[in-house]
């Protein structure tokens, strides 16, 4: 019982995956049939992320209030209809006005989950969780990829809702699985609620939110964008880039495999810093102008990504104790896409005004103030 909810939860994240790569990899295409600037994607991940930071910080409430399982299985239903609604989109603002459930669905449910296993497993367990969002952000570049060679990318979405609701029909079929870790009901069902000012007032949890939001700027604007660096500066047609999208996936969902090797043995903060010295060395390769470097930087980058998101989330119960930890990891949630909400649409204003090709020196400012913070909550947490 113990293996197999773990396995509905692994299930779980890969419905959390599914939708988050979609966007990126059709954008060349909606973008030309809408007749909106190469920046307007900004503003549907904006909207996206907007949402996910009010579920984010409404998870723990949520949590305590109803349960994991309940949250797990509402949010996936909730994103489920918003991609099929994406892809009746008719008009730009159509995108904008679906983005809002997709994002009020993704955030509640990662809060929740993140937290469940930070509780109740081990650290190889939560990279292995990672590895299969991984799996979804994987598999749907390569459904919108078909779905633009041989019909339009509106049937790409729709594709990737169908997975969504049959994910969530076998969520609700395995609900009495979720009675295994029995000690989740005190954890989810205690009265007490930290809440932001409460967390700000822990030693270290402001540096800590300071570095996951810069991963999650770099993470998020990688994902977003490197369809579009590779046509508009390697000359990569819009189908192929839309397939080589998913580059980034590859690297950051085998690195979470490989992670969960050697990620008990090494510790999460040691962990967190080989990523980023990682995702820095693929920063340098995509800066050189050629394709096929380009193209295997990203999957530097997406290696040295692996470790970093899942290690923070891990680390939080033990930094800050079990008893604050939902608290805590929800407004984590919500810090992180503020970075996610701000900081893609930001490059894209950039890249408008200057050119994509800056790409580089924008990701690495993040990487760096990401070791900057984890450094400073270490000592924070170790004083």
């Amino acid at each position: 019982m113990y293996l197999l909810l773990l396995a509905v939860i692994y299930l779980a994240f890969i419905s959390l995956g599914l939708p988050d790569s979609l966007l990126g990899s059709a954008w060349p295409v909606i973008r030309a049939e809408f007749d909106v600037p190469l920046s307007y994607m900004g503003f549907i991940s904006m909207i996206i992320s907007g949402g996910t930071i009010i579920s984010g910080l409404m998870s723990e409430r949520l949590t305590k209030k109803t349960g994991t399982r309940t949250v797990t299985i509402v949010s996936v239903l909730l994103t489920a209809v918003a991609l099929f609604g994406f892809s009746t989109a008719t008009e730009f603002y159509h995108m904008c006005l679906w983005g809002i459930p997709y994002g009020l669905g993704a955030g509640a449910i990662d809060a929740a989950l993140n937290n469940y296993v930070a509780l109740h497993y081990n650290s190889r367990h939560m990279s292995w969780l990672h590895c299969f969002w991984g799996v979804g952000t994987i598999i749907s570049p390569y459904i919108m990829s078909y779905a633009l060679t041989h019909t339009v990318w509106k049937n790409g979405y729709s594709m990737v809702s169908y997975l969504q609701f049959g994910i969530a029909a076998v969520l609700l079929i395995t609900l009495p699985l979720w009675k295994v870790n029995k000690s989740a009901g005190t954890q989810e069902n205690s009265t007490g609620v930290l809440g932001i000012k409460g967390a700000l007032k822990i030693k270290g949890v402001p540096y800590l939110l300071i570095g996951f939001l810069s991963y999650c700027a770099a993470e998020a604007t990688t994902m977003l964008w490197a369809s579009s660096y590779l046509e508009g500066t390697r000359g990569i047609s819009k189908e192929k880039a839309a397939a080589f999208g998913s580059l980034f996936f590859i690297g950051i969902t085998a690195g979470r495999f490989l992670s969960g090797f050697i990620s008990d043995k090494l510790g999460d903060n040691k962990m967190i810093r080989l990523g980023t010295a990682i995702a820095l060395t693929g920063v340098v390769c995509i800066s050189i102008p050629s394709g096929v470097i380009s193209m295997a930087g990203f999957v530097i980058i997406g290696l040295g990504c692996a470790p970093v998101y899942p290690c923070i989330i891990h680390s939080t119960p033990k930094n800050f104790g079990a008893e604050n930890s939902q608290g805590i990891i929800g407004i984590q949630m919500a810090s992180a896409y503020v970075g996610s909400t701000f900081m893609p649409p930001l490059f894209g204003l950039i890249a408008n005004h200057a050119s994509l090709k800056v790409l580089p020196v924008y990701l690495s400012f993040f990487l760096i103030l990401l070791l900057v913070m984890i450094s400073k909550t270490e000592k924070a947490c170790n004083s």
